[in-house]
């Protein structure tokens, strides 16, 4: 076989396996998709946000929830945030910025025996609280962490 026989099989397996892979991922996007809560995403409050996203805006605060986030974030566009807790029968955990145009940042909802601890990033467009509402038994607990934004990441 040819130098030129060998490349146009080689194109010709690159081209295949490129187009396979291609409409495997068109024939399946509901599988990967995440469900969209929009009057809890585009609450404009941060007791709306909550009760849109978890059924009450009424939670009770808690020593049991732990934020980890930087006192001080150089870069509001991408501030890490983690949260945990001890607490037994957590449904969810509902991420907020406070100070943000729309508040709501995240729900994670964790099936039954999963571990309650989650990490993401979030866009912080001023210093502010971050709040974390677990739901858990029924119940809505939360807790607050004060982050000072240098940089903004919601336009500023």
């Amino acid at each position: 076989m040819s130098l030129n026989q060998k490349r146009r099989v080689f194109l010709k397996g690159s081209v295949a396996a490129g187009t396979l892979g291609t409409a495997a991922g068109l024939l399946t996007p509901g599988a990967v998709l995440a469900a969209w809560n929009k009057n809890a995403f585009t609450a404009k409050g941060i007791d709306e946000a909550i009760a849109a996203a978890d059924g009450s805006p009424t939670t009770t605060p808690s020593k049991d929830i732990t934020i980890k986030a930087p006192d001080i974030a150089e870069n509001g566009a991408v501030v890490p945030v983690s949260v945990a807790t001890k607490m037994d029968g957590v449904d969810s955990i509902t991420l907020l910025v406070e100070k943000n145009s729309t508040p709501l940042s995240a729900v994670f909802h964790l099936p039954k025996g999963t571990l309650p601890d989650v990490s993401t990033r979030v866009k912080m467009g001023k210093t502010g609280d971050v709040i974390a509402v677990v739901k858990a038994n029924g119940k809505l607990y939360s807790a607050r962490k004060s982050v000072k934004v240098t940089i903004g990441g919601c336009g500023g």
